[in-house]
Protein backbone atom coordinates (compact mmCIF):
# COMPACT_ATOMS: atom_id res chain seq x y z
CA UNK A 1 0.00 0.00 0.00
CA UNK A 2 1.08 3.59 -0.40
CA UNK A 3 -0.17 6.90 0.96
CA UNK A 4 1.14 10.42 1.33
CA UNK A 5 3.56 10.73 4.22
CA UNK A 6 1.38 13.39 5.87
CA UNK A 7 -1.88 11.39 5.64
CA UNK A 8 -3.76 10.28 8.75
CA UNK A 9 -3.15 6.65 7.72
CA UNK A 10 0.62 7.23 7.73
CA UNK A 11 0.52 8.94 11.14
CA UNK A 12 -1.67 6.21 12.61
CA UNK A 13 0.44 3.31 11.33
CA UNK A 14 3.65 4.92 12.57
CA UNK A 15 2.09 5.26 16.04
CA UNK A 16 0.42 1.82 16.03
CA UNK A 17 1.63 -0.74 13.48
CA UNK A 18 -1.08 -3.30 14.29
CA UNK A 19 -3.64 -3.00 11.50
CA UNK A 20 -6.84 -4.55 10.25
CA UNK A 21 -7.71 -4.41 6.55
CA UNK A 22 -11.05 -5.31 4.99
CA UNK A 23 -10.76 -6.33 1.33
CA UNK A 24 -12.29 -5.99 -1.28
CA UNK A 25 -15.88 -5.01 -0.36
CA UNK A 26 -18.65 -5.63 2.18
CA UNK A 27 -20.11 -8.74 0.47
CA UNK A 28 -17.09 -10.90 -0.36
CA UNK A 29 -14.76 -10.08 2.48
CA UNK A 30 -11.20 -10.98 3.31
CA UNK A 31 -10.11 -9.42 6.59
CA UNK A 32 -6.41 -9.30 7.43
CA UNK A 33 -5.03 -8.55 10.86
CA UNK A 34 -1.32 -7.98 11.04
CA UNK A 35 1.53 -5.56 11.46
CA UNK A 36 2.55 -2.84 9.04
CA UNK A 37 6.12 -1.96 8.15
CA UNK A 38 6.67 1.58 6.89
CA UNK A 39 9.03 2.53 4.07
CA UNK A 40 9.45 6.20 3.13
CA UNK A 41 9.55 6.53 -0.66
CA UNK A 42 13.30 7.17 -0.66
CA UNK A 43 13.90 3.92 1.31
CA UNK A 44 11.48 1.54 -0.38
CA UNK A 45 13.25 -1.36 -2.14
CA UNK A 46 13.24 -0.69 -5.90
CA UNK A 47 11.72 -4.10 -6.71
CA UNK A 48 8.83 -3.46 -4.29
CA UNK A 49 8.17 0.01 -5.74
CA UNK A 50 8.35 -1.38 -9.28
CA UNK A 51 5.88 -4.16 -8.38
CA UNK A 52 3.52 -1.60 -6.83
CA UNK A 53 3.65 0.54 -9.99
CA UNK A 54 3.09 -2.49 -12.24
CA UNK A 55 0.09 -3.61 -10.17
CA UNK A 56 -1.67 -0.27 -9.71
CA UNK A 57 -0.46 1.75 -12.71
CA UNK A 58 0.68 4.59 -10.48
CA UNK A 59 4.23 5.43 -9.40
CA UNK A 60 4.31 7.52 -6.21
CA UNK A 61 8.06 8.04 -6.71
CA UNK A 62 7.38 10.53 -9.53
CA UNK A 63 4.73 12.49 -7.62
CA UNK A 64 5.37 15.69 -5.70
CA UNK A 65 5.64 15.36 -1.94
CA UNK A 66 6.70 12.45 0.21
CA UNK A 67 4.95 9.11 0.21
CA UNK A 68 4.98 6.17 2.58
CA UNK A 69 4.83 2.57 1.39
CA UNK A 70 3.26 0.08 3.80
CA UNK A 71 3.86 -3.65 3.82
CA UNK A 72 1.39 -5.57 5.97
CA UNK A 73 2.51 -8.92 7.33
CA UNK A 74 -0.71 -10.86 8.04
CA UNK A 75 -1.09 -12.67 11.34
CA UNK A 76 -4.76 -13.64 11.04
CA UNK A 77 -6.94 -13.93 7.93
CA UNK A 78 -10.74 -14.18 7.94
CA UNK A 79 -12.88 -14.72 4.85
CA UNK A 80 -16.58 -14.94 4.12
CA UNK A 81 -18.97 -14.44 1.27
CA UNK A 82 -22.38 -12.86 1.53
CA UNK A 83 -22.93 -13.79 5.19
CA UNK A 84 -21.45 -11.76 8.00
CA UNK A 85 -21.12 -14.60 10.53
CA UNK A 86 -19.93 -18.05 9.48
CA UNK A 87 -18.14 -20.66 11.57
CA UNK A 88 -14.71 -21.66 10.41
CA UNK A 89 -13.86 -18.46 8.54
CA UNK A 90 -10.44 -18.12 10.22
CA UNK A 91 -7.84 -19.05 7.58
CA UNK A 92 -4.64 -17.92 9.34
CA UNK A 93 -3.73 -17.56 13.00
CA UNK A 94 -0.47 -16.20 14.42
CA UNK A 95 1.02 -16.09 10.91
CA UNK A 96 0.35 -19.78 10.21
CA UNK A 97 -2.17 -21.03 7.61
CA UNK A 98 -4.80 -23.33 9.11
CA UNK A 99 -5.84 -26.59 7.45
Amino acid sequence: MCTTAAAATARNVRAEPRVRLGLPDTVDVVMLQGEAECFPDENVPADAADAYTATFGWDPRVEEGSHLYLRVVPRTVYAWRGTAELRGRVLMRDGEWLD
